[in-house]
This record gives C-alpha cells, structure tokens and sequence, in this order.
C-alpha cells in the first residue's frame, strides 16, 4: 500500500519525537516516569532479530561509547550501526489490532552517548500494514526509543521476517535489496539443545523481556542510500519483550528536524 505524502510527514513528525537519553542499555534510557496518557491506550508485545556493528555482546548495554572500528590509515571510530527487524505478536492501537504486524528500525547511535543525542535513524513500515497501524507504530517507537536524533526519516517496503526455532534467524527488507539481518546461535554454549541467554538486562523503554538470545550475525547490511554497510560475524540477538502506553517513558519534546 503506497502512503500519501500527508501520512509520511505526519509519521515523520510523530517520529521525531523520539525523546532525550542517552542509548541502549546505557542505550537505555535512564529510568523516568511513565507517561500522562495522551491518545488512545496501546499496548504490544513483540520480537526483534537485531544485529549491529559492535563486537559481542554489544557494549552499548553497559558503556556510553560504542565498540572502536579501525579504519584506513588505522584512524580509530566509533559507532553502532544497526538493523533492527521486528515482528509484533499481540497489540493494539486504541482499537486497531496490530498482530502480526512488522516493522524495521535502521540507526547509527553515533559515537558518545554522553552528550544525550543519537547519530541517525530510519523507520520503515511493512507494506502491509495499514495508515492505522503505520500510526500505532509510530507512538509505539517515540516511546520505545526514548532518544534525540540528529536525523530521522520514514520509509515502507516489503518485510521478510523468520526464525526458525533451531537456531537461526533471518529478516530481509525488500528481498534483501534494502537491508539483511540473518543470525545463527553461537556453537559454545554448554548445553546446545539451549539458547544462551542474558537475562535481567533492560531493552530500551519496554516494561519486560523474555532475555536476550545471543546469536552473532552473519550478516547485517544496509544496502541503500548514503548510509550503506554492511558487517559479518558482529553483535546480534533475538528478544521478545512488552511496552505499553501506561509504562512505558515519554517520548521527546519536539524538536528540529531534516524533513
């Protein structure tokens, strides 16, 4: 389903509110108080295959700066790219139902959480999903992703999304055209009929997960734009987890953006 220019500078817009912190796990924001409700109640509980450029376990959980890549000329940078590929398994949107729905966050989170401000993020909506959804998942992530960004865009294409359940995961955007993120559980856990899992670590803004599955990446790329990349063998993990509109932190103030 092809959006109007009208629905993508409204998303682009409710996107941009995605409010002030500082990343993931230390990139997860800081604890704040939920919320007054604003707009109808939500809730959803979903699946992410996530892999991004830092080495395992991404140390953006724990550090304010991501891992350091070596360049040409042995310049040293840091950055955590990433491709995030999610699946919702039961929401709702005020009175939209959003089972099954997918979504795609695509982000560099920049090299210094400390200063309180992300590099870059793209949103993009399953073509599937409807104007309703595409707006529930709009609220849902400014308060998933509690953080400023220094760019944010919308987009839409068509969304591949499959686990397995022996080890692997696999998420393509446009056939892999626009992005990939394709996983594989690590062959040293002890008991390998089990998933190796980080438990009691928070995700973002969401209430509850289920723990993170550790499964490096064998690939994770962005194939488009000026933003390309592309890394193998890098940070990657499977994590269900909850968010809901009555918990969950407040989305950002308005700020200025590109659009």
């Amino acid at each position: 389903m092809m959006r109007s220019k009208k629905l993508v500078l409204a998303a682009c817009a409710a996107f941009a509110l995605a409010a002030l912190g500082v990343a993931a796990g230390s990139a997860a924001p800081a604890p704040q108080k939920a919320a007054a409700p604003e707009g109808p109640e939500w809730k959803m509980n979903a699946t992410v295959i996530e892999a991004c450029s830092c080495t395992m376990f991404c140390q953006c959980y724990f550090n304010t700066k991501p891992s350091a890549h070596h360049e040409h000329g042995g310049e040293s940078k840091h950055f955590c790219k990433a491709n995030n590929a999610y699946k919702i398994n039961t929401g709702n949107y005020g009175t939209t139902k959003l089972d099954g729905a997918k979504f795609w966050v695509t982000a560099d989170l920049g090299g210094d959480f400390s200063k309180s401000q992300m590099d870059w993020a793209i949103l993009t909506f399953d073509k599937a999903t409807t104007k309703e959804q595409r707006e529930g998942i709009v609220a849902i992530v400014s308060r998933l992703f509690p953080v400023t960004w220094k760019s944010l865009a919308t987009a839409e294409g068509d969304i591949i999304w499959n686990h397995d359940e022996q080890g692997e995961a696999h998420a393509l955007l446009d056939g892999g055209k626009t992005a990939e993120v394709h996983l594989k559980a690590p062959s040293q856990a002890m008991n390998t009929s089990e998933p190796v899992v980080v438990k009691n670590l928070k995700y973002w803004g969401a209430s509850a997960n289920d723990g993170f599955v550790l499964m490096p990446n064998l690939v994770e790329a962005y194939r488009v734009g000026d933003k390309k990349f592309e890394f193998k063998g890098t940070n990657g993990f499977m994590v269900t987890f909850d968010i809901d509109s009555k918990t969950a932190p407040p989305a950002a103030k308005a700020q200025p953006s590109s659009f």
